[in-house]
């Protein structure tokens, strides 16, 4: 797999100015692990006193970096930590073998950076089943050691990218009793995305305060309403990775009582989202998906993944068709409750159909019209109860296939 070069025509037109978050800094180098002439393992070097929590795939198959950082996310520690993270070879399905390259790499890293083990968490992400080459890794740590600098997070981003067309980067400034407060967050994502907390990782930082207890309860809630609602493919990834770190250098404690930061955050993470399934594998549309008066927010969910993972209601976005009987297909076959004659469908602010029927307004030539827009969105009101729930998904067109047939090669 080489260097890609057409970009996402969903693509943001640039980068973000991040602003600096004071207690980490970020370096990128090229190593060799599988790509050539182009950075791919990236170090964030974090201050004393930082708090880390984090959320993780939940695939029986997960990698063994993974799991390493599952078993030291819950652990408190005044030190210092890092975070270490390469792309072309996801560490996955690799046996005893992936145990012993992530120790590898953990182990010199600590050893580099004079932390203890266990404030080392690492990340790969790329092709599954092939033994990291995690020697090249060991070998780049002092030169990665050495460059850290607190304004290189954009090449962090670019380091942990596989088959992104961009690197995707959010922030916020907000002021809490009149301090100011900073978040700054990286992603890499376009393929194999059916979150579960898809080769989808996520970095964030912030220069508040927080215990790790209040760090944690807040990522895993505003997960479920970010990257928990996003699909490209619905599979989901052996390597999701989603870690959060908070500095403490502003001085300004946070909980998640704390509103403005709860609301900043969710900013941030939703943007990130919305940006990994901007550029997923081969889109040309941006789809929107809601889902009200479901029996259940629960059940809301399940009818608006139904709809965001069908590849006939994809494909068919994809040839700017408006059927919406296969949103009605896919609501029928979802498993939640719905009653057919109680359905409303919406294409955008058009009402496509009612009442167990097309609506007697509908015109297949302005909904046709519609579909040609590169941002989408499909509502539907179940006539239920008052569940909801919005998830966002892309389009599926032959651009998938060339990427994924391939992916090895």
């Amino acid at each position: 797999m080489g260097k890609i070069t057409k970009v996402s025509p969903l693509a943001p037109e640039a980068f973000p100015d991040l602003p600096v978050i004071e207690g980490v800094a970020f370096s990128a180098v090229q190593a060799g692990v599988r790509y050539q002439g182009r950075t791919d393992v990236m170090m964030a070097r974090l201050a004393p006193g930082t708090t880390m929590a984090g959320v993780f795939t939940r695939s029986a198959t997960r990698s063994a970096p993974v799991l390493d950082c599952q078993a030291k996310i819950g652990l408190d520690s005044a030190e210092g930590a890092a975070i270490i993270v390469n792309s072309g070879n996801s560490n996955a399905f690799t046996g005893k073998n992936g145990v012993v390259s992530t120790r590898a790499v953990t182990t010199a890293a600590a050893e580099t950076l004079g932390l203890p083990e266990t404030r080392v968490f690492s990340s790969s992400t790329g092709v599954i089943g092939e033994p990291l080459p995690h020697e090249r890794i060991t070998a780049k740590l002092n030169e990665l050691a050495n460059t850290l600098d607190k304004g290189a997070i954009a090449a962090a981003a670019r380091a942990i990218m596989t088959t992104d067309t961009f690197p995707k980067g959010a922030a916020a400034e907000i002021s809490i009793d009149g301090k100011p407060v900073k978040i700054a967050g990286i992603a890499k994502g376009s393929g194999m995305i059916a979150p579960d907390m898809a080769t989808m990782l996520v970095y964030i930082f912030t220069d508040a305060a927080a215990e790790r207890s209040e760090l944690q309860a807040m990522l895993s809630n505003l997960t479920d309403v970010t990257f928990n609602c996003i699909t490209v493919d619905s599979d989901t990834s052996t390597s999701d990775t989603l870690l959060l770190a908070a500095t403490g250098a502003s001085g300004v404690k946070v909980d998640s009582n704390t509103t403005a930061f709860r609301e900043a955050l969710h900013g941030v993470m939703l943007d990130l989202a919305h940006q990994v399934v901007r550029d997923g594998e081969g889109a040309t549309k941006f789809v929107e998906v809601a889902v009200t008066g479901a029996a259940s927010d629960a059940d809301a969910k399940t009818h608006a993944m139904a709809i965001a993972n069908s590849p006939l209601i994809k494909t068919a976005i994809a040839g700017e068709d408006p059927n919406w009987g296969r949103v009605v297909m896919a609501i029928g076959k979802s498993g939640a409750a719905a009653d057919r004659d109680l359905l409303a469908i919406r294409f955008g602010d058009l009402l496509v159909a009612e009442n167990g029927w097309v609506s007697p307004a509908y015109k297949e030539a302005d909904a046709a019209a519609y579909m040609k827009g590169e941002y989408l969105r499909i509502g539907v009101d179940l006539g239920l109860g008052q569940g909801k729930c919005t998830v966002w998904t892309c389009d599926l067109t032959h651009g998938y296939i060339e990427i994924n047939a391939d992916y090895r090669s």
